[in-house]
């Protein structure tokens, strides 16, 4: 097989190295060795890579320079907060610790330039020196003057050296407005779907068939890649996700083969890794701690609507729950649950004929305004002023269709509504607030 990568002025073997490290971007290392030329003639001042975040930028320039044996300069524009750190960085990785030394405390662009060719002239350059800036967008808000010292830097120094930022952006939101040597523009496109099965692929458990890894990974990317392109936060779900889509294998339920059961176990399992997607809220054992715990808990809460996983204020649970209490509580009831003299009072003198079924079975009734805040002040366990901030989370709730307004807008002195609730729902509610909303319900006495 021909090999993709190929220049004159390295040796075959080494080449081959770096080919095997590089999948699906051997294009773009060889139009960089192009552009690199050979090792001992002079190269192009300055060289624009620009891609998106693993796009495989850091990634090639490392493994040419490493592999290619090429003196270089790594510099991370997020670590060198100050000038002095990149000056400091860039001598200390060509001449050693005695250059670095003789900065100044507040060194200046023309003490690095003198001290440069001071070390130039003892050691002159035998191959090309290479300083990349890597995360070189924040050069944008350094001295006015560093970034186009930076691309003309050969001139400057006299010395066979060549600069190569890395950017995200392109190069056009870099130009000064009072202009500067432009350097070559060399762009990364993202890796294609086939590209990133490719390179995911190689990432296959030792314990595994390459068959059987390569369709997790079509799984996983049929799932995420309308949403994630970045190869890192890929291989990060790839790896997290696994030992789940493992599991009926491990247990003897299916063959490696049965793809479509295997998928039906692993697809909620992707939904909800697809919801923290790029925030790394949780470190990876955190998340299958989680995943593991959500699996032993009793289904009490299974089923439910969507509702319940809703984020309610906290005074706004309890508006719930007191117009859960008044809608499926008979008004003379409020007397016993909520006054705390109210004297010794037996349920069979509340019951008539048309009370002997159930008042859940029969749905929740309307409720006025007055009796719902009545409730709410005696369940709520700090005092609260009425203000507009409980009648605009009354109005929230009708919103959200909790609750249901079932007088006219214009009767504006004594509006009625109906809680829209279940029973598992506010359960549920209560439950956060530490609230036993059984005991103040009359069908459960």
């Amino acid at each position: 097989m021909t090999a993709l990568i190929q220049h004159p002025g390295y040796e075959e073997e080494r080449l081959r190295r770096v080919e095997e490290q590089l999948p699906c971007r051997e294009v773009q290392a060889g139009m960089l060795l192009s552009l690199m030329g050979q090792p001992q003639q002079y190269s192009y001042p300055s060289v624009f890579i620009y891609g998106h975040r693993a796009s495989g930028k850091s990634h090639v320039m490392q493994v040419l320079l490493k592999e290619l044996e090429l003196p270089h300069a790594t510099v991370s524009c997020v670590e060198c907060v100050s000038v002095a750190l990149l000056f400091e960085q860039v001598l200390l990785s060509f001449f050693g610790c005695d250059a670095a030394s003789l900065l100044p405390r507040s060194p200046s662009l023309s003490d690095f330039v003198r001290i440069y060719r001071q070390q130039c002239s003892q050691s002159p350059a035998k191959q090309t020196r290479y300083i990349v800036m890597e995360k070189a967008e924040l050069l944008r808000d350094a001295d006015a003057n560093l970034l186009p010292a930076l691309l003309r830097l050969q001139e400057m120094v006299e010395d066979n050296v060549t600069v190569i930022l890395l950017s995200e952006i392109v190069w056009d939101k870099f130009r000064p407005n009072t202009g500067c040597f432009e350097p070559l523009l060399l762009h990364f496109p993202d890796y294609s779907k086939g590209e990133l099965h490719q390179i995911l692929s190689q990432d296959r458990h030792p314990s595994y068939s390459a068959e059987f890894y390569s369709s997790y990974i079509n799984i996983l990317l049929g799932v995420f890649y309308s949403v994630c392109r970045d190869l890192r936060e890929l291989r990060h779900l790839a790896a997290l996700n696994f030992s789940k889509f493992c599991e009926p294998l491990a247990e003897g339920k299916v063959k490696e083969t049965d793809t479509h059961k295997l998928w039906r176990n692993i697809e909620p399992h992707l939904k909800k890794a697809m919801q923290t997607v790029y925030l790394r809220e949780v470190s990876s054992l955190q998340w299958e701690q989680t995943q593991q715990m959500e699996e032993r808990e009793c289904g009490a809460l299974r089923g439910l609507s969507a509702h319940t996983h809703v984020e309610l204020p906290y005074y706004s649970k309890f508006l719930l729950i007191a117009a859960y209490l008044a809608s499926y509580n008979p008004a003379r009831t409020d007397k016993r649950f909520f006054l705390k003299h109210h004297g010794k009072i037996r349920k069979t003198n509340f019951l008539k004929k048309n009370e002997k079924t159930s008042n859940h079975l029969l749905g929740p009734k309307p409720f006025p305004l007055d009796r719902l805040l009545a409730i709410f002040y005696s369940v709520v366990d700090s005092r609260v002023a009425p203000t507009a901030s409980i009648f605009s989370q009354i109005s929230s709730l009708v919103t959200l269709q909790l609750l249901t307004q079932v007088s006219h807008d214009d009767q504006l002195d004594a509006p009625k509504y109906k809680c829209a609730v279940s029973m598992d729902f506010i359960c549920a509610i209560s439950r956060t607030v530490n609230f036993d909303i059984v005991k103040y319900l009359y069908d459960f006495l």
